[in-house]
């Protein structure tokens, strides 16, 4: 059986179903791009404050009454490659969410999601993130706002939603929170199968996606724990979930996608060289500094780019350079040091 199949996700039909989670600090549209490139069908762009959006908070380089600069935000532009992509919002008022999402129109965004699943504190203190698992009511409330925004400013495209299994182990409520949001209008559900009390910890449990794909019309992704090719065909396998979404397991890695792929439709599958790896990283920093300067780049791959050489030989004494690296020459000079290319 073929696991590789096409997904259609309300008014989008995409060409298969391996699909990039949105990663707060990491999927920036230059390594979205990286990854569309290498196979990622569809893309999500990193959790975005719809309050701040909607009041032009300086942070995101809004003005007041001027939402074409939008254009100019890194966080939810698309990348050069994505054919495909989602922009995330988060909150907890559904009017913020609608004020924001109109907003977005000038981005031509593929899908709008909705993140109901994000744990860090800074997040779920003001109700939104996976506190809105503790509020079903007022999800359903956030996604129907969504899709009138949809409906009246981004042509109709697709909602879509993200969710935990609950706020914790004695409130697992995916399935009740998966409906609520299905008949207000999502067109698909991403489920991390772990609670907000269990953050990253811990493993995540499968048998809920495939509880959830069982009870649900809407496609259902699955997401947690997808680390290899073996991890993507285990999780089609075991859910019948319709999509997977790698998150840390795409991480320095946008060859999981190609490489999954493959292993979907041949059984078999390549690790990606040191010589590309490093190559992809060196690209990633440099389509970055177009977008935000090199100097901030430079500071922001920091972090990139000790994902992007993890495992590598060498690679804990390249990070203990790189971490000082300020401008693309120094990253190069250091490479070049360890690697010779």
């Amino acid at each position: 059986m073929n696991l590789y199949n096409s997904v259609k996700i309300g008014s989008i039909e995409l060409s298969g179903n391996l699909f990039l989670a949105p990663v707060a600090g990491y999927t920036d549209r230059s390594f979205r791009s990286l990854c569309a490139e290498q196979g990622a069908c569809f893309s999500f762009t990193e959790l975005v404050s719809a309050e701040a959006l909607y009041r032009s908070c300086s942070r995101y380089g809004l003005k007041d009454d001027a939402p074409s600069v939008l254009t100019a935000v890194n966080l939810v532009r698309r990348g050069e490659c994505e054919k495909h992509y989602a922009i995330q919002l988060f909150g907890a008022e559904s009017e913020s969410i609608y004020k924001a999402a109109v907003l977005l129109a000038p981005l031509c965004p593929d899908a709008l999601d909705i993140n109901a699943g994000c744990p860090v504190p800074k997040v779920v203190k003001n109700g939104a993130g996976s506190a809105l698992m503790k509020n079903p009511a007022n999800l359903g409330r956030i996604v129907e706002a969504a899709a009138r925004a949809s409906r009246e400013s981004l042509g109709n495209i697709p909602v879509t939603v993200k969710i935990r299994s609950g706020w914790d182990s004695n409130s697992l409520n995916y399935a009740e929170c998966a409906r609520i949001a299905v008949e207000a209008g999502a067109s698909m559900v991403t489920l991390h199968p772990r609670t907000r009390a269990q953050s990253y910890g811990g493993k995540s449990d499968w048998l809920q996606i495939a509880d959830l794909a069982s009870r649900l019309k809407a496609p259902v992704t699955g997401s947690g724990d997808l680390y290899t090719p073996e991890d993507a065909r285990q999780m089609l396998q075991e859910t019948g979930c319709a999509a997977i979404m790698f998150a840390r397991g795409a991480m320095g890695n946008p060859f999981i996608f190609s490489a999954a792929r493959s292993f979907l439709e041949t059984g078999a599958w390549q690790p990606a060289s040191f010589a590309a790896r490093i190559a992809a990283a060196m690209r990633h920093l440099e389509m970055l500094a177009a977008d935000i300067g090199e100097r901030t780049a430079c500071l922001e791959m920091r972090k990139q780019f000790c994902a992007y050489t993890k495992g590598l030989t060498g690679g804990a004494a390249l990070r203990e350079k790189v971490v000082h690296a300020e401008t693309i020459a120094q990253y190069r000079q250091v490479v070049e040091e360890h690697y010779g290319f």
